[in-house]
């Protein structure tokens, strides 16, 4: 399971115009930018395509064309995904704060393969295990008093303990900023990847503003 929202893009305007500068080519420049919408020309575009094609050290305009999202997905995919760390921003929900502001439910989590293989009463099982631990935490001074605990037992090492059996499809949330180029390297490298997100994912930055039009040509 995979969620974007908030997209906002910006940066075309001095793309553009840096891109033109290699070239010495501004009076070439044929694309309308208002407020509110920003309309790249064909003369504009062809030279991006052409730059595209040409590679990541020859389409620099790539790299400042920005992009902010708020992504929502499970830790396990959150770990390849940082493999894109160059060139991005990421702000994420605290784990800390995210466990401890309520109790777990399935819809904390990306259950979607397991619940093909496990049975349902195995994923509460999951989710009961991990309520038990987090009220532990919150109410440790009543375990320790009615004895529910064992006296020396750190209360960090019950919330360590949590979080080492979490399961890796924790949902969490990031607001992301990264380039377009950031954008090109994450579809030419995980379109076949075997998790169903980074198909869904890539589905969506296509959605982007030229994305699908510069990316498409080069495959055909």
């Amino acid at each position: 399971m995979i969620k974007t929202e908030c997209l906002e893009v910006w940066g075309f305007q001095h793309a553009i115009r840096g891109m033109r500068n290699s070239y010495n080519s501004m009076d070439k420049s044929d694309s309308k930018f208002t407020h509110n919408s920003t309309i790249i020309g064909e003369n504009d575009l062809a030279l991006m395509k052409r730059l595209y094609k040409a590679g990541q050290s020859h389409r620099k305009w790539a790299r400042q064309v920005m992009v902010s999202m708020d992504i929502t997905a499970p830790l396990y995919w959150w770990k390849q995904f940082d493999t894109y760390k160059v060139g991005t921003t990421a702000n994420s929900e605290s784990t800390m704060h995210t466990i401890m502001s309520k109790e777990f439910d399935m819809s904390d989590f990306s259950f979607d393969s397991a619940k093909q293989v496990m049975t349902q009463e195995y994923l509460e099982q999951i989710i009961l295990v991990l309520n038990e631990l987090r009220d532990c935490y919150v109410n440790f001074d009543d375990y320790i008093k009615h004895g529910a605990i064992v006296k020396d037992i750190p209360k960090d090492s019950v919330f360590k303990t949590l979080i080492e059996l979490l399961p890796s499809g924790f949902l969490q949330t990031r607001t992301v900023t990264l380039s377009y180029e950031n954008i090109f390297a994450i579809i030419e490298q995980r379109s076949h990847h075997k998790l169903s997100e980074w198909q869904d994912f890539i589905s969506d930055l296509k959605c982007l503003p030229y994305i699908k039009t510069l990316t498409e040509e080069d495959s055909k």
